[in-house]
């Protein structure tokens, strides 16, 4: 939401909104004059007068008190995925769209196009790298965007060329089935003029026309970055584990059919150090561990962020997990165990509800993935520690020189590994 509010700032709107909580996100729209978004919802947040329109993300539901008062003044109530709609109509816009990997892929894209000097213009769901904010207007023709499936917004896109990461079951409220996530992502490939393609079977099926396909065939990994062949050229990168090689692989391809050199391309990734809360280094404890922040919010993505955590130098890896919503917890917990086992010593917490609430979900918690993953863990520690109180203390005494602590979910998470760097 906050990328949007820059788009309409930048585009001639009065922008104003408000929040449940504080964050950076907020402090950097004040601090770039963007608006000083409000902390909590209140009716008089609305502002008065004629020509206001109401945008809300799929996390308000239709109860909440500034949805009400906008009905009651018969202002227009309106989704995220119309708002951006509306943007992606305005420029040559290049979607990404995937069950994992969204972020991080189009922050390359972003530094891809850059590096080529074509000025393009992204809405991102995190920073993306290098001091830029998760969104700008751009002066070039080109809109990098991601294509969201959690509620079905990346249908509501217009698209020249889009890019497709993977497809996993993620968003269990949403979607019933697999076969129901496949068929809306095969719908979203309909309409783009090209499409780009992780290169597998079952991705590559669900685009009819322009299509290709990427990989990074046999990346050379190296401490926390890696090395690939594209296009009959050496790229480097800065950011740690094969995923990060194929998204790259994948960037440069939409680089490459939007108009970018090669080579421009490449040097822009090269200066690439990660997207905001994508494996983020936060800094160092008292101890002198290194802490990690990340996104990760399904197994597939706790395996892809720990395997690539593993390529740093390190005595011990440890993992920090803040499961996101009850629905996926019950749904993937036996997986989340799993993937949890590439730590050498596994934390985790209670779930993160976002816009779920415990009462629909009995029995639900954080500790269905703690037990599972003690299960799979072969005898290596694995804590419940539901609380951030719980947890800072014993992880702050855990912690030696050497080692990696990586904190992970989509949550809140990020403020208990900062709590874990020296003050």
């Amino acid at each position: 939401m906050s990328a949007y509010a820059r788009a309409a700032h930048a585009l001639g709107a009065e922008v104003s909104g408000s929040d449940g909580a504080s964050s950076p996100y907020l402090a950097r729209l004040l601090a770039d004059g963007v608006l000083a978004a409000q902390v909590g919802h209140r009716a008089e947040n609305v502002p008065a007068g004629d020509g206001v329109e109401l945008f809300f993300s799929s996390a308000v539901p239709d109860t909440n008190v500034e949805r009400r008062s906008a009905r009651e003044r018969g202002i227009p109530e309106r989704s995220r995925a119309e708002l951006l709609a509306e943007l992606s109509a305005l420029k040559r816009t290049i979607a990404v769209a995937g069950t994992h990997g969204k972020t991080t892929t189009a922050s390359m894209l972003v530094h891809a196009l850059r590096g080529a000097g074509l000025q393009p213009g992204w809405l991102v769901g995190g920073s993306v790298g290098g001091e830029l904010a998760n969104a700008e207007w751009g002066q070039g023709d080109w809109l990098i965007v991601e294509a969201d499936e959690s509620d079905r917004s990346m249908l509501s896109l217009s698209v020249e060329i889009a890019v497709l990461t993977n497809v996993e079951l993620d968003h269990h409220a949403t979607y019933a089935s697999l076969a129901e996530l496949r068929e809306a992502f095969r719908a979203f490939l309909t309409g783009p003029r090209w499409a780009v393609v992780w290169d597998r079977p079952e991705l590559l099926e669900l685009r009819d026309g322009a299509l290709v396909a990427y990989d990074a065939r046999q990346p050379t990994l190296t401490d926390g970055g890696s090395r690939f062949r594209w296009q009959e050229r050496d790229v480097t990168l800065a950011v740690p584990g094969v995923h990060n090689a194929v998204n790259a692989a994948g960037a440069l391809e939409a680089a490459r059919l939007a108009g970018a050199d090669a080579e421009l391309a490449i040097a822009g990734l090269a200066g690439f150090r990660g997207a905001g809360r994508r494996f983020q280094l936060l800094g160092a404890s008292v101890s002198g561990a290194c802490v990690y922040d990340d996104y990760a919010h399904h197994p597939s993505e706790v395996a892809a962020t720990l395997a690539g955590a593993r390529t740093l130098r390190h005595r011990r890896l440890l993992a920090v997990l803040q499961p996101h919503l009850y629905s996926r917890t019950a749904s993937l917990a036996r997986e989340f165990g799993v993937a949890l086992t590439q730590a050498d010593v596994i934390v985790v917490l209670d779930v993160y509800p976002a816009r779920e609430r415990a009462e629909d979900h009995p029995g639900v918690s954080g500790l269905l993935i703690a037990e599972a993953a003690a299960q799979a863990a072969g005898g290596r520690p694995v804590y419940w520690l539901p609380t951030f109180a719980d947890a800072a203390p014993v992880l702050t005494g855990m912690l030696g020189e050497g080692d990696v602590c990586v904190v992970m979910g989509a949550g809140d998470v990020d403020a208990l590994g900062r709590s874990l760097v020296a003050r």
